[in-house]
């Protein structure tokens, strides 16, 4: 069985380098008391790293879960704009 970036690895992204889809507030991140979203994100494209939440938005899959898991209002997440985002190639 794959582990979850041996599984990403099989996406294809075309990543607008000019406009994130996903942007998140680090002053609110700072405060929050529980960074669900690291737990949440199955791409896992939010990390903490001593005790600062960092993010990867070029590895989203586009599947929200981050703009519902977030309860603090930290993020702000928006669909790629046309032509851009990930490529599934299974389907």
């Amino acid at each position: 069985m794959m582990d979850i970036k041996e599984r990403l690895g099989t996406i294809k992204y075309d990543v607008d380098k000019e406009y994130a889809h996903i942007t998140v507030d680090e002053a609110i991140c700072e405060k929050c008391p529980h960074h669900f979203c690291v737990m949440a994100c199955p791409a896992q494209c939010y990390t903490l790293q001593n005790g600062k939440l960092m993010f990867n938005y070029e590895d989203c899959v586009e599947c929200g879960t981050c703009s519902v898991a977030c309860d603090q209002g930290s993020v702000t997440w928006h669909y790629p704009k046309a032509g851009k985002g990930v490529v599934y190639k299974f389907g």
